[in-house]
């Protein structure tokens, strides 16, 4: 069923293929923006978090300094924009600038000075509210300007969720009105090939299919993208790499079906994606006729092929979904 999810987005984004093609045609040159954050005392300062501000568009985008306490921006349209810093223990500070086309922009190193007592509350609520900036950019984001296509971040140092924010991207998806209208028609053709047929047919078979498809779906939805994710301190969304030769793409797309960033932010093995897949199985066991039931051998053979699914849908999303998601992010800080 998650292939044919694939499919059907597939399909229904490539109406937006002309138009895309028309804004690529026009898209000006774009620049880069470096610089380097120290202290007050001019030592370096790492693990910063740097935030640049399009002044005209409102888009963000972020990176993280390196131990040279050095970060860089690629891609960035002409104009003015703010750049915001964030370091732990040091005071927040922003600053304005301009970028002519296809500029290579080097920034004087920013210094911050020594934070105030309450600086650490400051710096995650900063966090939060990015984290709640890309919430509202992903839910916009729509394959040919219909579909869902929520959890994709286009921003490699996207930061973390919060446990809020996930229960509230996986409700998000779960009520989305176009959701249901594709588990409807999945559970047409189920109908059309008498899949499941314990369900029988007639229009109280077509309802029954509908329940268990919306059902599968749900309990998937908020299993893998709050329930398990928020247990496991993982981020359920996939993060976008966009770089690098096809053949490490494609590996990198592959593995992000067992493997997960982690909310501290690094990759570790995928707890949540997998177990979600393995009792989301077992919990339609217990709803679909008993025909249709095989025990535990259905259940393992489901989440394989979850974990198969999702591997072939992040690969979709490496390389052509992007393309048919009108409005998204250019992406950012890919390493």
């Amino acid at each position: 069923m998650r292939f044919l999810w694939v499919l059907l987005c597939c399909v229904m984004g490539c109406l937006a293929l002309p138009a895309r093609a028309q804004q690529d045609a026009v898209t000006p040159a774009t620049g880069t923006v470096t610089g380097s954050v120290t202290d007050a005392d001019g030592d370096l300062v790492p693990n910063a978090r740097v935030t640049l501000i399009d002044n005209a568009s409102r888009q963000q985008r972020s990176a993280v300094t390196d131990e040279d306490g050095r970060f860089r921006f690629r891609g960035v349209e002409s104009g003015k924009f703010t750049l915001g810093i964030v370091a732990k223990g040091l005071e927040p500070s922003s600053s304005q600038a301009e970028l002519q086309d296809g500029q290579a922009l080097e920034l004087p190193p920013i210094a911050l000075k020594v934070a105030m007592t309450n600086t650490d509350v400051e710096v995650t609520l900063t966090r939060e509210e990015m984290a709640e900036e890309d919430i509202r950019v992903e839910e916009k984001q729509r394959l040919g300007g219909v579909i869902p296509n929520f959890y994709v971040v286009y921003d490699w140092n996207a930061p973390p969720l919060t446990s809020k924010q996930k229960y509230k991207l996986a409700a998000w998806t779960v009520v989305d009105p176009i959701n249901f209208v594709i588990v409807a028609g999945i559970a047409g053709l189920e109908q059309a090939g008498n899949s499941f047929p314990g369900f029988r047919q007639g229009a109280a078979g077509y309802g029954k299919r509908v329940g268990a498809g919306f059902g599968d779906f749900s309990i998937g939805a908020m299993l893998g993208g709050a329930v398990l994710p928020q247990v496991f301190h993982q981020d359920p969304r996939y993060f976008y790499k966009g770089t690098g030769t096809v053949r490490s793409r494609v590996l990198y797309a592959l593995s992000t079906s067992v493997i997960a960033r982690g909310d501290n932010g690094r990759w570790q093995p995928g707890y949540a994606n997998v177990l979600g897949n393995f009792a989301s199985g077992a919990i339609s066991d217990l709803y679909y006729p008993a025909g249709s039931r095989n025990g535990g051998s259905l259940i393992l053979e489901n989440g394989l092929v979850g974990i198969a699914s999702d591997g072939l849908g992040n690969l979709v999303q490496e390389f052509v979904l992007r393309k048919l998601t009108p409005g998204s992010r250019k992406p950012t800080a890919t390493p």
